[in-house]
């Protein structure tokens, strides 16, 4: 078994990452309202924060939104790259996301490539792996707005 190395970034910095993005690529985002994907991208545009872009070469419309087949297709820079895909699948997202400018690239729960993240960061970008963004949102932000 081995060993993750892998420095998870604080809650500080996820409130922060979250706090600063305008925009969020859900990168394997699916059209079936069953998929969580598509259950965080419906929450993710409920919170009126964020222009969501969904990516997927296989649909045209999800959630009411035009469907992008990659990165490189969104109309700006997302400042999130929010990704579904297998572990296995992560390296060549983290290249588009790295290719078009992102600043974070964010793997969904279950999701683990510390190699990817690696890479990534050795870019300049800032990495959260394993954590779900509409879980953390809600606990980091929905929830700092109602405590107390």
């Amino acid at each position: 078994m081995t060993t993750s190395t892998w420095p998870e970034p604080d809650d500080d910095t996820v409130g922060r990452i979250l706090r600063g993005a305008s925009s969020i690529a859900i990168v394997g985002a699916s059209p079936r309202p069953d998929r969580p994907s598509n259950e965080v991208g419906a929450y993710l545009q409920g919170t009126g924060a964020y222009r969501v872009y969904f990516v997927n070469p296989r649909a045209d419309v999800i959630l009411g939104e035009k469907a992008y087949p990659d990165l490189a297709s969104l109309p700006e820079v997302p400042d999130i790259v929010d990704v579904f895909r297998r572990a296995d699948d992560v390296p060549p997202v983290v290249d588009e996301a790295i290719a078009v400018g992102a600043s974070t690239v964010w793997l969904q729960l279950g999701v683990w490539n510390e190699a990817a993240a690696r890479a990534a960061e050795a870019a300049g970008l800032t990495v959260v792996m394993d954590r779900c963004i509409k879980i953390e949102h809600a606990r980091l932000l929905v929830g700092a707005r109602t405590a107390g």
